[in-house]
Protein backbone atom coordinates (compact mmCIF):
# COMPACT_ATOMS: atom_id res chain seq x y z
CA UNK A 1 0.00 0.00 0.00
CA UNK A 2 2.72 2.43 0.13
CA UNK A 3 3.57 2.39 -3.25
CA UNK A 4 -0.10 3.23 -3.94
CA UNK A 5 -0.39 6.26 -2.11
CA UNK A 6 -3.47 4.30 0.00
CA UNK A 7 -5.00 6.73 2.50
CA UNK A 8 -2.79 9.61 1.58
CA UNK A 9 -5.12 12.22 0.31
CA UNK A 10 -6.64 15.29 2.10
CA UNK A 11 -10.36 13.68 2.12
CA UNK A 12 -8.63 10.61 4.06
CA UNK A 13 -7.00 12.97 6.42
CA UNK A 14 -9.47 15.40 6.80
CA UNK A 15 -12.00 12.53 7.05
CA UNK A 16 -10.03 10.22 9.67
CA UNK A 17 -9.07 13.23 11.74
CA UNK A 18 -12.57 14.80 12.22
CA UNK A 19 -13.69 11.21 13.15
CA UNK A 20 -11.00 10.77 15.41
CA UNK A 21 -12.07 14.13 17.14
CA UNK A 22 -15.39 12.94 17.31
CA UNK A 23 -14.27 9.40 18.84
CA UNK A 24 -12.27 11.73 20.74
CA UNK A 25 -15.53 13.34 22.39
CA UNK A 26 -17.45 10.37 22.77
CA UNK A 27 -15.08 8.72 24.83
CA UNK A 28 -14.67 11.55 27.26
CA UNK A 29 -18.24 11.63 27.81
CA UNK A 30 -18.74 8.27 27.95
CA UNK A 31 -16.52 8.51 31.06
CA UNK A 32 -18.37 11.43 32.24
CA UNK A 33 -21.82 9.22 31.93
CA UNK A 34 -23.07 11.96 29.91
CA UNK A 35 -25.61 10.20 27.18
CA UNK A 36 -26.26 13.00 25.23
CA UNK A 37 -22.36 14.23 24.50
CA UNK A 38 -21.16 10.87 24.05
CA UNK A 39 -24.53 10.84 21.14
CA UNK A 40 -22.71 14.09 19.98
CA UNK A 41 -19.08 12.66 19.74
CA UNK A 42 -20.82 10.04 17.77
CA UNK A 43 -22.54 11.92 15.46
CA UNK A 44 -19.14 13.79 15.54
CA UNK A 45 -17.43 10.84 13.96
CA UNK A 46 -20.35 10.44 11.21
CA UNK A 47 -19.54 13.78 10.23
CA UNK A 48 -16.18 12.62 9.56
CA UNK A 49 -17.01 10.16 7.28
CA UNK A 50 -19.59 12.35 5.56
CA UNK A 51 -17.05 15.01 4.77
CA UNK A 52 -14.35 12.83 3.67
CA UNK A 53 -16.73 11.64 1.14
CA UNK A 54 -17.63 14.56 -0.63
CA UNK A 55 -13.96 15.74 -0.58
CA UNK A 56 -13.12 12.77 -2.31
CA UNK A 57 -16.27 12.91 -4.63
CA UNK A 58 -14.79 16.66 -5.19
CA UNK A 59 -11.78 15.30 -6.38
CA UNK A 60 -9.33 15.93 -3.44
CA UNK A 61 -9.61 11.65 -2.80
CA UNK A 62 -7.31 9.02 -4.29
CA UNK A 63 -8.07 8.70 -8.18
CA UNK A 64 -9.56 5.78 -9.14
CA UNK A 65 -7.53 4.33 -11.25
CA UNK A 66 -4.50 4.85 -9.24
CA UNK A 67 -4.55 1.22 -8.00
CA UNK A 68 -4.42 -0.38 -11.45
CA UNK A 69 -1.47 1.86 -12.54
CA UNK A 70 0.01 0.59 -9.14
CA UNK A 71 -0.52 -2.54 -10.11
CA UNK A 72 0.83 -2.31 -13.89
CA UNK A 73 4.00 -0.28 -12.52
CA UNK A 74 4.21 -3.87 -9.63
CA UNK A 75 3.86 -6.30 -12.51
CA UNK A 76 6.69 -4.52 -14.85
CA UNK A 77 9.33 -4.33 -11.98
CA UNK A 78 8.77 -7.50 -11.21
CA UNK A 79 9.52 -9.09 -15.01
CA UNK A 80 12.29 -6.58 -15.07
CA UNK A 81 14.09 -8.30 -12.14
CA UNK A 82 13.14 -11.54 -12.81
CA UNK A 83 14.69 -11.30 -16.64
CA UNK A 84 17.63 -10.33 -14.97
CA UNK A 85 18.08 -13.81 -12.95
Amino acid sequence: MAGSSHGHTPAAWTGVTIAFIGFCVSGAFMVLAQPVGFWAGMAIVVVGGIVGWIMSAMGMGQPKDAHQTFQDALEQSQAAVSSKS
